[in-house]
């Protein structure tokens, strides 16, 4: 049985990637499912995987459900589809798009083919994780949590300028920074 590895790729930064491992015989919903906990989405809105090629053209539209829009040709559905059987190249690429009002866009890529399956691992499987993953809704994570708390009970946006710090490149009387004034006087002086 063929172990496929796909590179899932943020569209707006590539430095953020997960890899994922899945059997040959799975469905595009199973990687589907997979890329959406892989990234900590929900699994609450519409999304199409598209068949690719090395330029990132838009092709094959394989869908979670035939949506009310205009389609060029018929879709495949995802709970219908084996990976196996959209794999063309040896790097096949999909694009991956969710919800889409925000257009979240993943590109995924083809990066490895393995015949022999790992008895521990569940299949399909998250195998690396690089980057910060965008925030489905907003602010993400337990750090932004505790800076906005902390930011909201001491009230650290106006509680700076009210205790007489000025705004950088400001003095206290909201003309421009003297320090330029200073430097000017000094350079006369040489």
């Amino acid at each position: 049985m063929a172990i496929l590895k796909f590179r899932v790729y943020w569209e707006d930064d590539d430095s953020v990637y997960r890899d994922l491992v899945i059997k040959h015989t799975q469905t595009f919903l199973d990687l589907h499912n997979s890329l959406l906990k892989c990234f900590e989405f929900d699994n609450k809105h519409e999304a199409t995987f598209f068949r690719s090629n090395d330029k990132w053209q838009r092709g094959k539209e394989i869908t979670l459900d035939k949506y009310d829009k205009t389609y060029k040709a018929q879709p495949l559905l995802m709970s219908e589809t084996i990976l196996g059987t959209e794999i063309r190249e040896p790097n096949q690429k999909f694009i991956y798009v969710y919800d889409f009002h925000k257009n979240w866009t993943f590109l995924v890529e083809l990066i490895n083919v393995n015949k022999e399956e790992n008895p521990k691992l569940v299949y399909p499987s998250c195998s690396r994780s690089e980057g910060i993953a965008p925030s489905q809704y907003g602010t993400k994570g337990l750090i932004n949590e505790k800076l906005s708390e902390i930011e909201e009970k001491y009230d650290l946006n106006t509680s700076i300028l009210a205790d007489g710090y000025s705004e950088e490149g400001e003095s206290e009387d909201g003309n421009e920074n003297e320090e330029e004034e200073v430097d000017d006087s000094a350079a006369e002086e040489i």
